[in-house]
């Protein structure tokens, strides 16, 4: 299966992950406050992300099937490859693009690095 999601299914499914389970109706309410989004728009992306796998609804309680880590991941992912040829440090050159960090976010990052090191 693949976990890509458009703008607009992923924002849809922010706020399942965030209210989940939680009826039909109610993912109606939200969509509408948050997204601004009618009830007909709302059914029709539950309807398609139910078909795709990413959802389900069942006796109209709404709940999610692939968690929002994976999809973020997977995203990322498919970004660096697509944008960067797969670089990691290619990105975070360009994603700091002369911007400074703090010891704090320096020493994250150097923790993180040596967290995924390979050996």
């Amino acid at each position: 299966m693949e976990l890509k999601l458009c703008e607009s299914d992923f924002r849809f499914m922010c706020v399942v992950w965030e209210y989940e389970p939680l009826s039909s109706g109610e993912l109606v309410k939200l969509c509408n406050e948050r997204l601004g989004w009618k009830k007909s728009t709302t059914y029709t992306t539950l309807k398609k992300l139910c078909g795709k796998g990413f959802a389900q609804n069942v006796d109209t309680i709404v709940t999610s099937l692939v968690e929002k880590e994976k999809v973020q991941s997977y995203a990322s992912e498919h970004f660096i490859e697509s944008s960067f040829g797969g670089s990691l440090p290619g990105f975070l050159v360009s994603f700091l693009n002369g911007r400074k960090i703090n010891d704090s976010e320096a020493e994250e990052l150097k923790r993180l690095i040596d967290e995924h090191k390979e050996g």
